[in-house]
C-alpha cells in the first residue's frame, strides 16, 4: 500500500481519492490499496479506499485510475 497514488495523471492521496469518488468532502480515509480487478469501462487499473462521509456512515470506495468511473458498496 502507498500513501499517493496516480488517477487520471494526477498524484492523489486517500482523502483525495475518496473525494473523487464521494465528489464531496471527507471526514477520513484509509490508506488506498488496489482492487484486484479492472475498470468495466476501460480495462484499467481499480483502487480501492475505505473512507467516512459523515460521522456515521462508513463507505468502501473503488476508482479507475484511468478514467472517470468509480463505485461505492452503497451502490
Amino acid at each position: 500500500m502507498s500513501e499517493n497514488r496516480v488517477v487520471q495523471g494526477r498524484m492523489v492521496t486517500a482523502e483525495k481519492l475518496a473525494e473523487l469518488i464521494e465528489d464531496d468532502s471527507v471526514m477520513e480515509a484509509e490508506a488506498i490499496a488496489d482492487a484486484d480487478r479492472d475498470c468495466p469501462d476501460c480495462g484499467g487499473d481499480v483502487l480501492e479506499v475505505g473512507y467516512m462521509p459523515s460521522v456515521t456512515e462508513y463507505v468502501v470506495g473503488r476508482k479507475c485510475q484511468d478514467c472517470d468511473w468509480s463505485e461505492t458498496d452503497r451502490d
